[in-house]
């Protein structure tokens, strides 16, 4: 029963000048000898300081860790060998979205005549989490109920209090820069996959959309994959964060899906509610307090968290993941990436060059030096 859900992880990098700890609009000199060694798990973005990575399908998360941390090893080499180094943070504590290069594509081509300098200022890097989830009804009412947890696991993933060379005062301004594309936040819920469907046929019928790839919420049905597509994470710095980020989704997926075996329902809340959790999690991240919409009353994030992890734990060891979903913990008292780089900012006295050495660092932090066939 449990290993039906598969996983799959895609991670988005910065390509980072080491000397001058600036964004560096070098993909394309890492994209000819990363096809050779990755194939279809390497890809450009939009922007060309920008590099994207994705595993396989996975079937648990161990072998989800093995895929992502060889890719983070390879691409890191590749671009030692161009004089680069990688980041994994939501945004550049300083580099200026005016001064990065659109790669030459027709997909990005199209996407910056759509939305201009909406497009064009989407400097900001993330984590998608895929959760295989075969039944098409099924993974709708799967989605339905997980929206209320992304504020949750946003809370544990922020990576970007900096812009522009500001402090922010938000732990999660990519949420923010996001949120100016169309059709992005927490969804509605849906009554059917029918439902949802129809609302993508009517907007490519008006020609708002090509197809379903357009929508861009927290959490979406994927358009081409038979998964569950967790969208709403800044990208951890650390490889055992994203970990256990994917374990923890994987585990939420598996718990919401025996609760429906079970003929047990999960309550469902507006959009309107879960997007005041949203607003908490990217101001405060684990410092805040969320709503209990249950209980209505405000609660420590980090309770929620733990509380989330009891609402879990029976299909965890089933999963196999109990190792990962305990990184959680360390999370709790550590802090996210963008308390760290705060941390450092504070203590350097405001250098944001030092932010940027630390995230090198904790980018490749267990990852393997020696990854080439």
């Amino acid at each position: 029963m449990f290993d039906q859900f598969t996983l799959g992880i895609e991670e988005e990098f910065q390509i980072v000048d080491p000397e001058t700890r600036e964004l560096k609009s070098h993909v394309s000199e890492i994209l000819d000898e990363g096809k050779l060694l990755l194939g279809e798990k390497i890809k450009p973005e939009m922007i060309q300081s920008m590099i994207e990575v994705g595993t396989g399908v996975c079937a648990n998360v161990q072998e989800a860790r093995e895929d992502i941390t060889k890719l983070r090893c390879i691409i890191s080499n590749l671009a030692r060998k161009k004089g680069m180094v990688i980041v994994a943070a939501s945004t550049h504590p300083f580099s200026k979205w005016s001064e990065q290069k659109i790669y030459d594509g027709d997909r990005y081509k199209l996407l910056v005549d759509e939305l201009q300098m909406v497009a064009r200022s989407l400097l900001i890097f993330g984590l998608h989490v895929h959760v295989g989830i075969a039944d098409l009804d099924r993974r709708i009412h799967i989605m339905n109920a997980a929206r209320y947890f992304l504020p949750h696991i946003l809370a544990m993933t922020t990576s970007s209090p900096f812009w522009l060379g500001f402090n922010t005062g938000l732990k999660s301004y990519r949420s923010e820069v996001f949120k100016k594309f169309p059709r992005t936040d927490i969804p509605d819920h849906f009554e059917s996959y029918q439902q949802f469907q129809s609302y993508v046929d009517l907007l490519v019928k008006m020609h708002c959309i090509e197809d379903g790839t357009k929508v861009w919420w927290d959490v979406r049905p994927h358009a081409k994959f038979p998964t569950l597509e967790f969208r709403v994470c800044d990208i951890p710095t650390r490889v055992d964060d994203t970990i256990a980020v994917t374990a923890l989704f994987q585990a939420i997926v598996a718990k919401l899906n025996l609760l429906i075996e079970k003929n047990l329902g999960f309550r469902l809340y507006h959009r309107r509610l879960i997007q005041e959790n949203k607003w908490r999690a990217i101001r405060y991240g684990l410092d805040g307090m969320l709503l209990d919409l249950g209980k209505q009353k405000e609660v420590p994030v980090k309770d929620l968290i733990r509380e989330l992890l009891e609402f879990v734990d029976e299909v965890v060891d089933p999963l196999g993941s109990r190792k990962e979903i305990e990184h959680v913990h360390t999370i709790l008292e550590r802090g996210t990436s963008a308390d760290e780089q705060l941390r450092v900012f504070e203590e350097t006295g405001g250098d944001f060059n030092a932010v940027v050495d630390m995230l090198a660092r904790n980018t490749l932090e267990n990852v393997p030096t020696d990854c080439f066939p």
